[in-house]
């Protein structure tokens, strides 16, 4: 049993009428009057709340939460008592989460029941346990209640972004990728495979011009090149220290692992090969590119198990291990954050010797408070230094990129919440 505020607000006030009944003896008896009915009001509440009926709930979520994405709970509660009554429901989020606003107030009818909604967004992979649900219940005049404790505690694992994974998905097998920004660039006469003949029209390469169908048909013809399948696209992850750098509460490391997922997916719908490579002073994960059933479900579970020591990249150690254990030219979408040119530079040798085998695109992140400071007027001297050293950082940035272009590596340097989408364009337009 719980006494409410109200009920102390209530006493209070009686107990300052019965005061005043030292000045004036009526107030007095007004008092007693009144602390009776309130005894009995808590006396009429604690029959019924105890007597009459109970209340059920229950809560529903996700074995697997997504990372990054927003994750519905529902609470579900059922009063099973004979008249109205008020509800205060608390539901234990995870600690991780932070939530101090999972109270609902609820009024039900006899009998009833309701359905409660709220979103959970993790920003970290790993496992998170729910508590218990606690109601509250109170009738009347509110004066008491009776606290019941339902549900169930629950762990749930947070992996990468399959909710988004499961958006492209749907989008991919109706052909319409293009709704969530992604444009399919086909350039005829650029790709590898042979498709088929076909009239020429207006804007058709000329190189494509097939003379001997030609002179069979009497009219230009032209060669259809399809795209070249069963390519190796290898997502090489950073896992180190440079690359828990937070944007909006998720490490960049997080937001790698989520668009490798998602290019994991589109390259082997597109009947591509995918694969994973993670490193930091070492490599620990080497999953070979293959067009197998279970790929998907395995480089799901490879990126959820990913976890970093905070260590120096080793970008040697990764060179030799894709020299040794991938023979064929692959593409190697490599996920990094290079803080300076100079950082840049102690690693170019290892990058380089890629670049001779394989096509490379690096993914760069670029820093989203810095460059809203950069954009801030300054309103100290302190704050113009500040801001210059900012300017200087987002300067940083593009000399980085530059240079990776300059010696023969694709390049993206993107928004992290932009990732996704820019990297499924890179890929298509790579193709």
């Amino acid at each position: 049993m719980f006494l409410r505020q109200r009920f102390y607000c209530l006493a209070a006030v009686i107990a300052v009428i019965m005061i005043l009944g030292w000045a004036w003896l009526p107030f007095l008896w007004m008092g007693q009057v009144l602390l009776v009915l309130l005894g009995l009001e808590l006396a009429v509440e604690a029959v019924v709340l105890w007597r009459t009926g109970s209340v059920s709930g229950t809560r529903c979520c996700a074995d697997r939460f997504s990372n990054g994405d927003d994750n519905e709970v529902v609470v579900r509660v059922h009063s099973h008592y004979r008249l109205p009554v008020s509800l205060s429901v608390i539901d234990e989020a995870p600690v991780e989460f932070q939530r101090r606003d999972l109270t609902f107030s609820v009024r039900l009818k006899p009998q009833t029941g309701r359905a409660l909604h709220y979103l959970l967004r993790p920003v970290r992979r790993g496992v998170c346990h729910f508590g218990r649900m606690y109601v509250f219940v109170s009738v009347a005049l509110r004066l008491l209640e009776r606290r019941f404790t339902l549900g169930e505690e629950k762990t749930v694992a947070v992996y990468p972004s399959f909710l988004l994974l499961r958006q492209y998905e749907l989008l991919a097998f109706s052909q319409r990728l293009n709704e969530m920004g992604i444009k399919r660039l086909r350039r005829p006469g650029n790709n590898t495979e042979f498709e088929q003949i076909k009239d020429y029209v207006k804007g058709d390469e000329y190189c494509a011009i097939n003379w001997k169908a030609t002179a069979r048909r009497g009219r230009l013809m032209v060669n259809v090149y399809n795209e070249e399948r069963s390519q190796r696209v290898y997502c090489v992850i950073d896992k180190g220290r440079m690359m828990q750098q937070i944007s909006r509460g998720m490490t960049y490391l997080d937001y790698a692992i989520n668009a490798s997922l998602v290019l994991s997916f589109v390259s082997l719908h597109r009947e591509d090969r995918p694969g994973i490579v993670t490193f930091d002073a070492r490599v620990s994960t080497f999953l070979p590119a293959e067009r197998r059933e279970g790929q998907m479900q395995a480089i799901l579970e490879q990126l959820y198990r990913e976890r970093t020591a905070f260590a120096e990249s080793d970008f040697s150690s990764l060179v030799a291990t894709l020299g040794q254990r991938v023979q064929h030219r692959s593409l190697l979408v490599l996920f990094s954050n290079f803080s300076t040119p100079q950082a840049l530079r102690r690693q170019l040798p290892y990058l380089q010797q890629l670049t001779r085998r394989h096509r490379v695109l690096v993914i760069l992140f670029r820093d989203n408070e810095i460059e809203q400071f950069a954009r801030q007027r300054p309103t100290t001297e302190e704050a113009c230094f500040q801001q210059v050293m900012a300017q200087q950082a987002m300067a940083d940035k593009q000399l980085i990129a530059s240079m990776l272009r300059q010696y023969g590596m694709e390049t993206l340097l993107v928004r992290p919440e932009d990732l996704s989408i820019r990297l499924l364009n890179q890929y298509l337009d790579m193709r």
